[in-house]
């Protein structure tokens, strides 16, 4: 069902751009047949590349898998143009003399099939290249001074599949090694595919190296690729993985409690793994400070608030990963990009390590969080942190 809809959309979205477009272009009877093929082509990619699933060639399906991700970045930038234009015509009407109409609207309709291909060549670019570090100063109450300047890395989203493969994650993860970071955490989308068909693609995540090891939490993408598969894979390759339960990690004389929960897509396959912060926290030393929740979802944040945690990592928005759904995402989820405050709880919204679906990152780069835990030591200093996020340029980011 989601196929045919997601075709029947494409296909009228495509209808409308050419309906819009093509009439103002006074195209001869050639380039208006070449036109119509070019429009038509988004939806019968993305069919193909939707069989291309039951090919048993994989390389065959990959390859349209990425004609499929391609038209779909296509289409979405030309619509959203072809929506700016009408109301760019809707202002000329208003603005400019009769004579000029007809010219403003062949201008515009040539703009903006060009201005779609060069939004998808650059976000594919941006898509393919290294993710950005990204690095957050976390301020916390009473954090011990042994806990000083701890440092989590954050991988979300990363997608493994047919668009992003094995060398794509062998760079994330000497990127991460790079950090010598105190932790690395996982939260969830990891894959799209299974075990047998990514195990191969995955395997340089067993190369992650830190003082405490690598924690992971399912995303929803895991329980659509075989999610128990999965986390025994995972395990085999050396990560801990957190399915509502919690590890306490000692430096020095101090400790910190690190929790996980699964994604809430969970329980529609499996009843007795739905999304519990309280259940994770079950046995837990009411001593111990801070309390770290890994959740998929910033949704799960009002729960992780409300069962004592105080900072919760997270992803799943990719932070729109493309404009103009950047700006969009946030009526969807409040607490979709960076660092932000529900009530004592902070809550890290990661903007994705890699990409799903069009492989495009435009205003939304990809990123590898380095989180550092740091005392708070007045109300003035958690004013300054809210929702600020060090650029790699900071003094914390040197040499990243």
């Amino acid at each position: 069902m989601f196929f045919v809809v997601a075709t029947v959309v494409l296909t009228l979205v495509s209808a409308y751009v050419g309906l819009r477009l093509l009439p103002a272009l006074a195209l001869g009877h050639a380039a208006l047949a070449l036109a119509v093929v070019v429009l038509a082509l988004p939806p019968l990619l993305a069919v193909g590349g939707m069989l291309g699933r039951l090919l048993t060639r994989a390389a065959w399906a990959r390859r349209l898998t990425w004609a499929a991700s391609l038209a779909l970045g296509w289409v979405s930038t030309l619509v959203v143009l072809t929506l700016l234009r009408e109301l760019a015509l809707a202002l000329g009407a208003l603005l400019m003399p009769r004579p000029d109409a007809a010219a403003l609207h062949r201008l515009s309709a040539l703009a903006v099939p060009a201005l779609a291909a060069v939004a998808t060549v650059f976000g594919l670019l941006r898509a393919l290249g290294r993710p950005r570090v990204v690095h957050v100063r976390v301020p916390l109450p009473d954090l011990a001074p042994d806990l000083q300047g701890l440092t989590i890395v954050q991988l979300s989203d990363v997608h493994v599949g047919a668009t992003i493969r094995r060398a794509y994650v062998q760079r994330v993860v000497d990127r991460v090694n790079a950090l010598r970071p105190d932790l690395v955490a996982i939260t969830g989308d990891l894959v799209d595919g299974t075990v047998v068909q990514l195990a191969e693609q995955v395997a340089p995540l067993a190369q992650l190296r830190s003082r405490f090891g690598t924690f992971f939490v399912t995303g929803n993408h895991e329980y659509y690729s075989g999610a128990a598969a999965w986390i025994a894979h995972l395990r085999q390759m050396g990560m801990q993985v957190l399915m509502n339960e919690h590890v306490i990690l000692r430096r020095g004389s101090a400790a910190l409690l690190l929790a996980g929960v699964p994604d809430p897509t969970a329980r529609a396959f499996d009843p007795a793994q739905r999304s519990d912060p309280r259940a994770a926290l079950q046995g837990a030393p009411a001593h111990v400070r801070p309390r770290i929740l890994l959740a998929h979802r910033p949704r799960c944040a009002p729960a992780a608030a409300s069962a004592g945690f105080d900072l919760q990592l997270c992803g799943h928005t990719h932070g729109g990963q493309f404009w103009p759904w950047n700006l969009v995402v946030r009526f969807q989820e409040p607490l979709s990009i960076g660092l932000d405050r529900l009530n004592d709880l902070w809550v890290y919204t990661s903007r994705g390590t890699g990409f799903w679906g069009p492989p495009q990152r435009l205003g939304v780069p990809s990123e590898i969080t380095c989180l550092h835990l740091v005392r708070a030591g007045s109300a003035a200093d958690v004013a300054r942190a809210r929702g600020i996020e060090q650029s790699l340029t900071s003094p914390v980011a040197a040499g990243s």
